[in-house]
């Protein structure tokens, strides 16, 4: 790596730490011609696959689009930041762990509901209300008699999935 103050080829690491939760790597550089000492972040880089909008166009993943749209079912709920940013990390993996290219708007927003239901039934009642535009009352009322009827999200927590987290053996 080039030292950033003199632009020589020659630096050494001189302590490197994991950042981040894990996430990357943070590398402390000391230049061998000046002496002059830096920070660097490592961390991999994963392509998103592109998003399929229902009408047919296709768009880079915007994560912001994504943390919004939660973040407005979630406004004025009794929900932790940290949760919420580990809702939008665990859908973030289910995308790239598809091994697609390409993943339709339809399948973000199924990931979104699953994960909205077992944080918090209102948010998830707000966010559907858009995903699933629903064209009446009678179909909106269905969908919150069928989240009554399910166990609540603490009950669900505890439970153990019948098929491992990727649906293969």
């Amino acid at each position: 790596m080039r030292c950033p103050f003199c632009g020589a080829d020659n630096t050494r690491v001189v302590d490197s730490r994991l950042a981040d939760n894990g996430e990357s790597v943070r590398r402390r550089r000391e230049c061998v011609s000046c002496h002059e000492r830096y920070t660097t972040f490592e961390r991999a880089e994963l392509r998103m696959p592109q998003v399929i909008k229902s009408d047919g166009r296709r768009e880079a993943f915007n994560e912001e689009k994504l943390r919004a749209g939660i973040f407005r079912a979630l406004e004025k709920r009794p929900v932790d930041v940290n949760e919420i940013e580990a809702t939008i990390n665990r859908i973030r993996h289910a995308m790239i762990s598809t091994g697609e290219r390409e993943v339709s708007s339809k399948q973000i927003g199924a990931w979104a509901m699953a994960e909205l239901s077992n944080l918090d039934q209102v948010a998830y009642v707000r966010f559907a209300s858009v995903y699933m535009s629903f064209q009446d009352v009678d179909a909106f009322s269905a969908e919150v008699h069928r989240l009554k009827n399910e166990p609540p999200s603490e009950v669900k927590k505890q439970q153990l999935p019948l098929l491992p987290p990727n649906g293969k053996d």
